[in-house]
């Protein structure tokens, strides 16, 4: 099953193989839509561009979980390996905390600085990591969601999207088009994985098996990259000194920095090392 939002404020579930639709909820939210979650067979979430949650249950056709605790649009969403506790990422720079479970609202972080763009589970689900509008990264851990523990701020213009490879490294998609590995406690950026130059990047996706990651920017194009080699890195606690403003190491072939100086340009964007971040676990 494929589920989408829409601006028009509609929910469509459709048949993937067919194209057929099976479900429609046509004023699903006050405001237009901005993303969606599947949860499990039957439970999947909404959030809008009002800061409204909503948690809908197929076998009733109705939400379950009605909430409206952050200000500004949900920007992206993430359930724990149980479907119990989901987590919401705003506009207002907050992380909604939500239990599915018991159909209730539990906490909000306090503010970050900028718009919380993404968020994923990290480290066997005791780590939280929030990309934002910044370029920083924050972290939480799964039991102390009022505060951040740590953030790591990359020479990056924001972190726009953010998917995780392994349980310690995450592809971040930025508005200078680069997509980034890096590697959460220790906080390392890795390197370069590839680019739409110029192009800001709108979306990560890992495919089943994670040996590709997939990437879409405004230039309209959907382009594809081998990542199988990021999960067999080791990232050491100890830093190296390198060159302050150095360009990104390149860890395909295809990426910026690898064979020919093509991507010269972006270097000037680009640094290897964490601007801040503690690396205490």
């Amino acid at each position: 099953e494929l589920f989408t939002v829409s601006k028009d404020k509609s929910v469509h579930v459709l048949t993937v193989e067919e194209g057929r639709l099976e479900t429609r909820f046509p004023k699903a939210h006050s405001s237009a839509l901005n993303c969606v979650l599947p949860i499990d067979n039957h439970i999947f979430a909404t959030g809008d561009d009002g800061g409204a949650l909503k948690v809908w249950d197929l076998r009733k056709g109705d939400a379950i979980l009605e909430a409206r605790q952050q200000e500004e649009y949900i920007s992206a969403m993430a359930v724990d390996g149980n479907g119990k506790i989901l987590l919401t990422a705003s506009g207002d720079g907050t992380l909604g905390v939500f239990n599915v479970k018991r159909r209730r609202f539990e906490l909000l972080s306090e503010p970050q600085n900028g718009d919380l763009t993404s968020v994923v589970l990290l480290k066997r689900g005791k780590k939280v990591a929030c990309g934002s509008s910044e370029g920083t990264i924050y972290l939480f851990n799964w039991d102390g969601f009022g505060a951040a523990s740590d953030r790591f701020a990359l020479r990056a213009e924001s972190v726009d999207c953010m998917v995780p490879i392994t349980d310690s490294i995450v592809c971040v998609g930025s508005l200078d088009g680069v997509i980034r590995a890096v590697n959460v406690l220790p906080n390392r950026v890795l390197g370069c994985v590839g680019q739409h130059l110029g192009e800001p990047v709108e979306q990560l996706a890992v495919a089943p098996g994670g040996q590709l990651l997939a990437s879409c920017a405004h230039d309209q194009k959907v382009k594809f990259w081998d990542v199988s080699a990021l999960r067999g890195l080791v990232v050491d606690d100890y830093r190296k000194k390198k060159k302050k403003g150095g360009p990104l190491r390149a860890l395909s072939s295809k990426a910026a920095g690898s064979g020919e100086d093509f991507f010269a340009d972006l270097r000037d964007e680009a640094e290897p090392e964490a601007a801040a971040g503690s690396d205490s676990d």
